[in-house]
């Protein structure tokens, strides 16, 4: 059954909705986590078996229940942790370190638990981790810090009908339908390592995804329109599905160690340009990640922002047989002198790093900038160019490497224009 309907009792979606739950979406986990096995490879649903009910009707609820189920607590807790049950990181994102730990840990487990035989433990691990990507989905858990949405209401002040209320309630709760019958989920790894990393970005999609959606449904709210809040919760319920449909899908490969030649062929290469770095915390950059030159800003991806206020496309020197020609990129990073970018790497999952550097040619002409990549804090490769200078490509051995540190430094007497480029920033197994 491709269509999953949430029945849920409400006295109106406004002045007169209870906060249910302050642990994400509630009961809308079900129909979300249903969806995602829906799609999910029939050979994979009769690997699941009698425990593929379970999982879309009762697992995925476990970090919620810890004290009240303690029969199934023990799948939301963590070695590392020992003695706490509730584990606020199954609910609220926090950094990407700790996000990275908690993926890679319950995927660890319910892959070894597969193996082993044991479907039941597999399960009801599986279980934790839909929950923990549904929570940091939701649009009730957007906000760092805020996830009552006080802060935010002295922003968006309510109407007198709403004074005093506490947003998150309202925010995730609803009756509507969640279907992604047209998907087909992705393979994220062929390792568990791979594979939390990779989620832990497709996690970073969908906490920005739900983002987009927090304030339509506040505005809906004050406004009393009740489909308008279930369509903005719709999009973060639809994008959640994919992304536990994707985790599940790979755990389940994990598990029976059955890859698609076909799925495997876009693990080779990843681009690493539109991720966050660790500085941007909590996926934007603070402003003290912003630098100075050439512009007052923060690193941009896609394209370089002229004098801080004008978006224009990437654009290198290219040196090639027949003589220098300007080229346009869409995958890249501007950035400013000064600030580093960092970005966890998975540990010899991939062998190479490779990017183009250089100038713009018409902002950066009178610039001078050294580009230099560190691994695990270790200079990898360097190199300096001028603003007339063609682009260079840096190769870097990742042997080892768990961290790449991408650095800009001034070496002209032009600052203003620095408009330095990392073209095709890529990750490569091969």
């Amino acid at each position: 059954m491709n269509m999953i309907y949430l029945k849920r009792v409400t006295l109106g979606l406004v002045v007169l909705f209870p906060m249910v739950s302050a642990f994400g979406w509630g009961e809308p986990h079900l129909a979300i986590t249903k969806a995602a096995l829906d799609v999910l490879p029939t050979w994979q649903r009769e690997m699941l078996g009698e425990e593929l009910g379970p999982l879309g009707s009762r697992y995925c609820l476990i970090p919620d229940e810890v004290y009240t189920d303690k029969e199934n607590a023990k799948f939301a807790m963590m070695d590392t942790e020992p003695g706490k049950v509730y584990l606020v990181k199954l609910h609220l994102p926090a950094s990407q370190p700790e996000n990275l730990e908690a993926l890679r840990y319950f995927m660890t487990k319910a892959v070894a638990s597969l193996k082993a035989g044991n479907k039941g433990d597999a399960a009801r691990y599986m279980g934790t981790i839909c929950h923990l990507l549904e929570d940091y989905g939701s649009p009730s858990h957007t906000i760092p810090g805020d996830n009552m949405f006080t802060l935010l209401q002295q922003f968006m002040p309510p109407p007198d009908a709403m004074k005093g209320k506490l947003l998150h309630g309202p925010i995730e709760n609803g009756t509507f339908e969640v279907s992604i019958k047209d998907y087909h989920p992705h393979l994220l790894g062929v390792t568990v390592e791979e594979a939390a990393w990779r989620l832990l970005h497709r996690v970073h999609e969908g906490i920005i995804n739900a983002r987009s959606t927090t304030i339509p449904i506040i505005q809906a709210l004050y406004a009393n329109d009740a489909q308008a809040v279930i369509t903005s919760q719709m999009k973060a319920a639809t994008m959640d599905a994919r992304v536990v449909a994707d985790a599940l899908h790979t755990i389940l490969c994990l598990g029976a160690q059955k890859f698609d030649d076909t799925a495997q062929a876009p693990l080779r290469d990843v681009g690493i340009a539109s991720m966050f770095p660790l500085e941007a915390v909590n996926l934007y950059f603070p402003q003290s990640e912003f630098f100075s030159t050439p512009y007052w800003g923060h690193p941009r991806t896609g394209v370089v922002l002229e004098g801080g206020t004008k978006e224009m496309p990437l654009k290198l020197r290219i040196a090639q047989d027949r003589g220098v020609v300007e080229k346009e990129f869409t995958e890249g990073i501007s950035a400013g002198m000064g600030k580093i970018l960092t970005y966890h790497v998975p540990k010899d999952v991939y062998q190479r790093f490779t990017v183009l550097v250089g100038l713009h040619p018409e902002l950066g002409a009178k610039g001078r900038v050294e580009f230099t990549i560190n691994g695990d804090g270790k200079p990898l490769a360097t190199v300096t160019l001028g603003g007339e200078d063609s682009a260079q490509l840096l190769d870097c051995d990742l042997s080892g490497v768990s961290q790449i540190q991408l650095v800009l430094n001034s070496r002209g007497l032009n600052p203003k224009s620095n408009y330095a480029i990392w073209a095709e920033p890529t990750l490569i197994k091969r």
